[in-house]
C-alpha cells in the first residue's frame, strides 16, 4: 500500500540520516565502504565495508532522543542478527568473497531535531559496537 503523498515518512528520513552519518564516520576511521543498502530477495544490508582484510557488515540503528522503545543497540535482537547473517551469506556468495574474514558491527545513533536550517536532525550520541554479534 502506498503512503499518501504530501507528508514525508519521518521514520524513514531519520533512518536515511543515520545511515549517512554512520557511513561518514566509518570513512573518517579509514574504512572502505563497499556497499550501502545492498538488497537481495531476503533483505537488506545497511553498510558493507572493509577494514584492512576484514569484511565488516554494519547494522545501523537510529532513534530519536527520549524514545520509548529502548535503545538502538537493544533493537538488534536475535531475529535481526540471524537475518543479517543470512543476507551476509548471500552477499559473500554473490561477490565471491567466501573465505573472507567477516565481522558484524552495530552503529547506534541517537538524534534530536536540529535547530539549524541545513539539517533536520543533529546527532546526540553515536555508539559503535564492534563484533556485536
Amino acid at each position: 500500500m502506498n503512503k499518501p503523498s504530501g507528508k514525508p515518512d519521518a521514520r524513514r528520513s531519520i533512518g536515511i540520516y543515520g545511515e549517512s552519518e554512520a557511513a561518514a564516520y566509518l570513512l573518517d576511521l579509514g574504512y572502505a565502504i563497499l556497499d550501502r543498502n545492498w538488497r537481495c530477495r531476503i533483505g537488506e544490508l545497511d553498510i558493507v565495508a572493509r577494514q584492512d582484510s576484514v569484511i565488516v557488515v554494519i547494522e545501523v540503528r537510529t532513534r530519536r532522543a527520549g524514545g520509548r522503545f529502548g535503545t538502538a543497540v537493544e533493537s538488534v535482537d536475535y531475529k535481526k542478527q540471524f537475518r543479517v547473517r543470512s543476507i551476509a551469506e548471500v552477499y559473500l556468495s554473490m561477490n565471491k568473497l567466501h573465505g573472507s574474514r567477516i565481522r558484524f558491527d552495530v552503529i547506534a545513533i541517537t538524534v534530536k531535531q536540529a535547530d539549524s536550517e541545513t539539517s533536520a536532525f543533529e546527532v546526540v550520541e553515536r555508539r559503535h559496537v564492534e563484533a556485536a554479534f
